[in-house]
């Protein structure tokens, strides 16, 4: 595991909490929709809901790109590191089979 890992690992890890805290505070579609509607809501604060959903909806928007970044990086990195691991590997297996056929001639 080289340190490129872990600390990809340690982004992905505090990246899906960020994205799962921020889903959590959005408010769902149907709010406001039944018989006592927030009659006493002014247009200002109205707006100020509003102002805050887009926030969290960009913020959805960033932490999950940036989740995905995260996840194909380390994915690539896996799949170069298992492929160098097995190229530097193959030297090590000639060099035992060839000593058990020593020994056993």
């Amino acid at each position: 595991m080289t340190v490129w890992e872990i600390i990809l690992g340690a982004i992905l890890i505090i990246a899906s909490l960020i994205m799962i805290i921020v889903i959590i505070l959005q408010e769902g579609n149907q709010q406001g929709v039944g018989v006592v509607s927030g009659g006493a809501d002014t247009f200002f604060s109205q707006n100020k809901a509003r102002t805050y959903d887009k926030v969290l909806a960009s913020a959805t928007k960033w932490v999950a790109i940036g989740f995905v970044v995260v996840v194909l990086a380390l994915n690539i990195i896996a799949y170069f590191s298992n492929n160098t691991a097995a190229s530097t590997d193959a030297p090590a297996e000639t060099t035992v089979s060839e000593v058990a056929s020593e020994t056993t001639e």
